[in-house]
């Protein structure tokens, strides 16, 4: 994957196309505003090192989009104001993935320190929904579309028509809404939301990572994904089953993972989620630590 311009926004692409852990990068030239720094760390090093970084911009608070921060440390930072606490402190921002083994809690934070790099950073201020941004050759519209994060935060760069979806990334694994302060329906307002608003150029932070033409049945497929998640755990809850029988039958990964501190916890994390949308939807119902389907 090759470095893509669209007037003054550049697509840095990622490492393993862009796959987890990593993720593309924008670069908005002129500016040197760099967006999610987690792409390539020679490339950005290049960047820090010839001064033509200026800023940086997070569209989430998330490790996989903050991994060559570090890089960075003397540059102003900017995220939206929900999704700027977990970046003060390493263990809010483990707190913020939802509850963890103490297991779980060291394998994190080794992971954090050694693989993302985490250092603690305070913005030097916030991204808000629906504020223009008049930059040098740009105008940057500021929209926020929170559910995977509650702060998550879409760009749309105004003269070029660029239309960055973080990481509403229309991959076949489909939407993350994991976290504690994740929200299934607001995934799917946020995702209803993006796909109305006109552009030339789609940009994501994952694999594909350009659409040059409309996603079209790309955004229903992405959607798609709650829902078949959603019919295979009610079928399954066609018999009670308690929690770990529910975890167990790896309904978002297909099969058990190593190691279990990541895939585990993942799959852990996405059904408890699935469960809390179904019983306050009165779909299901829990007794006795076991799930029942109504």
């Amino acid at each position: 994957m090759k470095e893509r311009d669209f007037g003054p926004v550049m697509l840095i692409p990622g490492e393993n196309q862009g796959r987890y852990p990593f993720c593309h990068s924008i670069y908005i030239k002129g500016p040197g505003v760099l967006i999610d720094p987690a792409c390539d760390r020679k490339k950005l090093v290049e960047l820090s090192k010839n001064s033509s970084v200026k800023e940086v911009w997070l569209s989430h608070w998330h490790e996989d989009h903050l991994m060559h921060l570090d890089l960075f440390d003397d540059l102003p930072l900017c995220i939206s104001e929900p999704d700027a606490p977990p970046l003060s402190d390493l263990e809010l921002f483990m707190d913020a993935y939802g509850e963890m083994s103490q297991e779980e809690r060291g394998y994190w934070k080794a992971v954090l320190l050694e693989q993302f790099h985490f250092r603690p950073r305070k913005p030097a201020r916030f991204l808000k929904n629906g504020e223009l941004i008049p930059l040098d050759g740009v105008t940057v519209e500021v929209i926020g579309a929170p559910g995977h994060t509650p702060g998550h935060t879409a760009l749309l760069f105004r003269e070029p028509g660029v239309l960055f979806l973080g990481d509403y990334d229309l991959t076949k694994f489909g939407p993350w809404y994991a976290d504690v302060n994740s929200s299934i329906e607001e995934t799917i307002e946020s995702v209803n939301h993006l796909r109305t608003i006109p552009a030339k150029v789609w940009l994501t932070c994952h694999e594909t990572g350009v659409f040059e033409e409309e996603p079209g049945p790309l955004w229903d497929q992405y959607l798609d994904v709650i829902t078949e998640r959603e019919k295979k755990l009610l079928s399954l809850l066609e018999k009670p089953r308690s929690f770990g029988d529910i975890v167990g039958a790896w309904i978002i990964y297909g099969r058990p993972r190593e190691p279990k501190a990541f895939w585990e916890f993942g799959e852990r994390l996405l059904m408890k989620k699935h469960l809390e949308k179904l019983i306050h939807e009165g779909t299901v119902t829990k007794k006795e630590e076991r799930y029942h389907r109504i």
